[in-house]
């Protein structure tokens, strides 16, 4: 099926360019554009896209508080220049499925877009091995895993806290992308994580990236 994409952005060339790379994937079709924050969100709940793409700096609502009060409804992954330590933790917690920098390139846009859509969250590699130092989402915090990990999930836990894709990591440990999303979700099990985020800050807080 095909992605439907909404961009809130306001530089239009900034929107072009996002159309143009989402729009040549065979899975994806961007839908509608906005220029500010409060069209976004109107656009977002006339159309009932299935991702929106949200910048943060933004006329009239920021992609804050379009995370906030879109994130109930559809996806929303934060696109911005700025990769401030408040920027990306508000976006988190109000719900964001994913948080690029601009300059990330048109291939994590593109995984970004489908990792949403399969309920995971992509975060910029330039910023989540410093996000997750200092950002702690719950993650059994005081509390053992149901079951240990096996040497192979704790290698790939740690691969997901150094900001790696399933792609990086199917290539790194040779192995397949659907072998790497099982090992994925028994890691999220186990550690009692909702997405690769929890499994990241799991990784950090337990001291499993020595």
């Amino acid at each position: 099926m095909t992605t439907r994409i909404l961009l809130a952005d306001d530089q239009e060339d900034i929107r072009i360019g996002f159309r143009l790379i989402l729009d040549s994937q065979p899975d994806m079709t961007v839908v509608a554009e906005a220029a500010d924050g409060q069209r976004a969100v109107e656009q977002a709940r006339r159309l009932r896209p299935d991702v929106v793409l949200a910048d943060i700096r933004m006329p009239r609502l920021d992609g804050l508080e379009v995370t906030r009060l879109l994130a109930d409804e559809t996806r929303v992954i934060v696109v911005t220049t700025f990769d401030l330590d408040e920027y990306v933790h508000t976006a988190l917690r109000n719900g964001a499925c994913g948080f690029l920098l601009k300059r990330s390139g048109p291939t994590l846009l593109t995984e970004a877009v489908r990792a949403a859509m399969a309920g995971d969250t992509l975060i910029s590699p330039q910023i989540t091995v410093r996000l997750l130092r200092s950002l702690r989402i719950p993650a059994t915090p005081g509390h053992p895993t149901t079951e240990p990990l096996t040497s192979r999930e704790l290698e790939i836990a740690r691969l997901v806290a150094h900001g790696r894709t399933n792609a990086d990591i199917a290539a790194e440990l040779v192995i397949s992308p659907g072998t790497v999303k099982t090992h994925l979700a028994n890691i999220q099990r186990k550690v009692n994580a909702t997405n690769r985020v929890g499994i990241a800050a799991w990784t950090w807080n337990s001291g499993h990236m020595s």
